[in-house]
C-alpha cells in the first residue's frame, strides 16, 4: 500500500493528512458536544446518546481510490475522498437526527457541500442514515485548509442494523448469500418500525409529563404559580 506525494501546494504527506483531519475531527466534535450540553441546559434533555469519531486508513483510501477508478496518490485522496474524517452522531429517536442536522447546519464556520437523507430515502439494502458532508477551516501557522468531514446521524436502532450490515458486507466482500440479504432488509422494517413506536412513546410520555406539571402549577397560590410558570 502506498500514497504517494505530488508537487504541488496544499497537503503533500501522509503526517500532514492525519494531522489536518485530525484538527478537522475534534473541532467538529467539540461542536456537537457543546450543542448537546446546551440541550441539556435549556431543555433538560440531551438528543444525542454518544458520538463516535475516527480517521479511515491508509489501506481502505487506496482501496476505495482504486474502486473509482484514481491513482493513490494524496492529491487525489483529498480531493475526491468525502470520508477520510468521520463523525458518526447517535440519537435516540428520529426527530433528534433532524434536530441536531439542523443545528449543525447553522453553525458559522461550518459549510455544508453535501447531503444524503437515507432516512426519507433509504438504500435497497434497508440501510438508514443522514448523512453530511461539512467543510470546517483548519488554521495552521501558515495557511488556512478547508477540510471535508463527514457526518452520519442515526438513532441507536439503526447503528445496530448499520453494524451488522457492515459485518457482513465484509464478510461475503460484499456478494452476501441472498437469503442473508433478505433477511437484513426484514430487519431494517422491523428496525424502522421500532423507532417509530418509540418515538410515538416518548412523545405520550412527555405530553403526560406537561399535564403533570400544569396541573400542579395550577394548584398552587395565583403569586406561586406565576413564579413556578417564569422558572419554566
Amino acid at each position: 500500500m502506498e500514497l504517494r506525494a505530488y508537487d504541488g501546494e496544499g497537503i503533500d504527506s501522509w503526517n500532514e493528512v492525519t494531522l489536518i483531519y485530525n484538527a478537522a475531527l475534534r473541532q467538529v466534535e467539540t461542536k456537537i458536544e457543546i450543542l448537546n450540553d446546551e440541550f441539556q441546559h435549556v431543555h433538560r434533555y440531551n438528543p444525542i446518546e454518544h458520538i463516535k469519531a475516527r480517521i479511515k486508513t491508509p489501506e481502505s483510501i487506496v482501496k476505495k481510490l482504486k474502486r473509482h477508478g484514481y491513482e493513490s496518490t494524496i492529491d487525489n485522496m483529498v480531493r475526491y475522498i468525502n470520508d477520510i474524517a468521520g463523525i458518526r452522531i447517535i440519537c435516540s429517536f428520529t426527530s433528534d437526527i433532524y434536530t441536531i442536522a439542523d443545528r449543525i447546519k447553522e453553525q458559522g464556520d461550518i459549510k455544508v457541500i453535501a447531503i444524503k437523507d437515507y432516512i426519507m430515502f433509504p438504500k435497497a439494502s434497508g440501510y438508514k442514515s443522514y448523512h453530511m458532508i461539512v467543510t470546517v477551516p483548519v488554521y495552521l501557522s501558515d495557511r488556512i485548509v478547508d477540510t471535508k468531514v463527514e457526518i452520519q446521524i442515526r438513532t441507536v436502532a439503526m447503528d445496530f442494523w448499520a453494524s451488522l450490515e457492515h459485518k457482513i458486507h465484509y464478510k461475503f466482500e460484499g456478494d452476501a448469500p441472498e437469503h442473508i440479504k433478505n433477511e437484513l432488509v426484514e430487519c431494517a422494517k422491523l428496525v424502522s418500525d421500532l423507532d417509530i413506536r418509540m418515538l410515538k412513546l416518548n412523545k405520550e410520555i412527555l405530553a403526560i409529563s406537561q399535564k403533570e406539571k400544569e396541573a400542579k402549577v395550577s394548584r398552587l397560590p395565583r403569586g406561586n404559580a406565576r413564579a413556578a410558570g417564569g422558572r419554566e
